[in-house]
């Protein structure tokens, strides 16, 4: 009963809230931006949503994790990245602008990606006679569960401005207290094993959560972005929707133990981003031209 609360309410009703509190820092002018920034905008996406679900594989296969293990550490990969993006950009003086937008697309587009995700690591890692595709029924069920609740967030700011700007901070410390007892609740959930799951799957989680930071940062300075844009998009792609990639696992999927990476990464994240923001502002924006740092 309490799993299935867990699962069938509190999930829906917290992601319903973290959606929608995105949806209220969002305008049109946020999509708009695309077209203002293509590059910038075309290499976090393929970073996002096809670079990382690679690097995440080589990961999981690298490491032999438990099948179920790496389902889980996939659909993470595969999740887009997370509200609280914003906030870590900003504190390491990224491009917020372009980080909002960013988060916008990817939401939108991972409604599809996840649905290639999930099906190929489940036939990759687990028996082909165990895969069972995802149903377009479940693919409505993510659709509406991150599209619906960020357009419902968009439509609020665009009418009624004032009631937005009161509502926008209560919705972020509620996302915040929802991600928390998301990741507690599902840690708790699975707490007769959690410590030995946690340990199997530890290290693979902050080597994926590092390269996560370190691609997303060096591959936009490789092809000559700004540092300000290299750092939001360094914090769009570390910073993955942990309690999404929870939700897929129990709701879509129907294992509790493939959300064990995402709670694993979802603590180890909110450390290293603060490092990351911290070390890539070691040296001046002066020396940037350029160089990868």
């Amino acid at each position: 009963m309490q799993a299935n609360f867990f699962s069938v309410v509190l999930m829906p009703l917290a992601l319903s809230v973290i959606m929608t509190g995105l949806g209220l820092s969002l305008t049109i002018g946020d999509f708009k931006r695309i077209f203002l920034f293509p590059k910038a905008m075309f290499v976090g996406l393929v970073c996002q949503m096809l670079l990382l679900p690679i690097v995440c594989y080589y990961i999981a296969k690298g490491m032999n994790l438990p099948p179920e293990m790496a389902v889980g550490l996939m659909l993470l990969a595969a999740a887009p990245g997370g509200p609280s993006a914003n906030l870590y950009s900003h504190m390491a003086k990224g491009d917020v602008a372009l980080n909002v937008s960013l988060t916008a697309l990817n939401s939108l587009f991972s409604v599809l990606s996840i649905a290639f995700w999930v099906n190929f690591s489940m036939l990759q890692f687990l028996a082909v006679d165990t895969y069972v595709p995802m149903q377009f029924g479940k693919v409505l069920e993510v659709c509406y569960i991150v599209i619906l609740p960020v357009g419902a967030g968009m439509i609020v700011r665009a009418y009624f401005p004032q009631m937005s700007s009161r509502l926008e901070k209560p919705f972020k410390m509620a996302s915040g207290l929802f991600l928390a007892a998301i990741i507690l609740l599902a840690g708790w959930k699975e707490r007769s094993h959690f410590w030995q799951d946690a340990e199997i799957v530890g290290f693979a989680a902050l080597l994926f959560n590092v390269a996560c930071l370190s691609l997303g940062y060096f591959i936009p300075r490789m092809f000559r972005l700004s540092k300000k844009q290299a750092i939001a998009i360094g914090m769009e792609i570390g910073i993955h929707n942990g309690s999404l990639a929870i939700y897929l696992a129990l709701n879509v999927i129907g294992n509790a133990t493939m959300t064990i990476p995402a709670v694993v990464y979802s603590i180890i994240m909110f450390l290293t981003a603060a490092l990351f923001g911290y070390l890539v502002n070691l040296r001046p924006e002066g020396l940037s031209s350029g160089r990868f740092f």
